[in-house]
């Protein structure tokens, strides 16, 4: 029996490595004590807070992006950002993932080792990564240095009934602890086509629960996703739709609008982008071939 060869067996076990992972418990909430005027009667009480801290993250010791996040999977957030951002290109690059203490911030700093050999173009590290927990994208130097490269057409086969996408809105919302407790947070939540909840990520801002979704999913070894449906709660962005091509979700649904350019980059791709997506109501803006709409 032939033997394999030896550049064959290094890139298989490669393939096969898994990252070293360590996590430091996070406090997505807070306590308040608040005043409340209603109908002329005042009362005081303890409120739940939502979590809104910055993060940090490194490749090696270089800082190259700090976020408005929500603490909780944070590394699934750093890993997830890195794959959308296309700093790397599968969990196979990852030798090291943890969150490092520095003074007086013990959670709010991600250290990502990457493997011996893995080379970053110095462009991806030159953008600055400065982002809040409302946009994404702030802070690139460029409009150029934007799109992530190398993205490939998601899954052209997928096809569901329209009502499958009427029951989304109502599962991510029940399953969304977080926003139970606080009433401050967005989700973002992958689904198959009987309207199965797979995973949900929340966070403060919208491109943070997805990256956490992506990030889970890649190490989780579940990339890409191709069978599978992105829910997002507010509005469908240029970032969010990348970060879905990037991993090869075929279809995306927003509970408010997109924007042109989120409609532009799905078209491109043939990326199935919905967006107004309540009660009984939806618009599709592209690839409305993978809804069996009524004619």
């Amino acid at each position: 029996m032939p033997t394999q060869p030896a550049r064959s067996q290094k890139r298989t076990a490669a393939s096969q490595r898994k990252p070293q992972i360590v996590a430091i418990p996070a406090r997505p909430v807070a306590v308040t004590g608040v005043t409340e005027w209603q109908e002329g009667k005042v009362s005081r009480f303890e409120d739940y807070l939502v979590g809104e801290e910055p993060l940090e993250i490194r490749i090696g010791t270089r800082p190259i992006s700090m976020t408005m996040r929500t603490p909780g999977h944070d590394l699934e957030l750093a890993s997830g950002f890195l794959l959308t951002e296309g700093v790397i290109k599968g969990a196979e690059q990852i030798a090291n993932l943890r969150q490092v203490a520095t003074r007086g911030h013990k959670r709010n700093v991600v250290r990502v080792d990457l493997v011996r050999g893995v080379a970053i173009k110095p462009a991806l590290l030159q953008r600055n990564f400065l982002t809040s927990s409302s946009c994404g994208i702030c802070g690139k130097a460029s409009i150029d240095t934007v799109r992530v490269r190398g993205i490939t057409r998601p899954n052209p086969h997928l096809r569901f009934a329209p009502d499958i996408l009427c029951l989304l809105p109502d599962a991510l919302r029940s399953a969304q602890t977080l926003f139970g407790r606080t009433g401050g947070l967005h989700a973002a939540g992958l689904f198959d086509t009987t309207g199965k909840l797979i995973a949900l990520r929340e966070d403060v801002g919208r491109h943070n629960a997805v990256d956490k979704l992506i990030g889970w999913a890649l190490l989780e070894k579940r990339l890409p996703l191709k069978e599978l449906i992105l829910l997002v709660s507010g509005r469908g962005s240029f970032e969010i739709v990348q970060k879905a091509l990037v991993a090869g979700v075929p279809v995306l649904a927003c509970v408010s609008a997109p924007s042109s350019l989120a409609v532009q980059l799905a078209w491109e791709f043939n990326l199935t982008l919905v967006g107004f997506l309540r009660g009984k109501r939806f618009v599709v803006y592209t690839g409305e071939d993978r809804v069996r709409l009524a004619t």
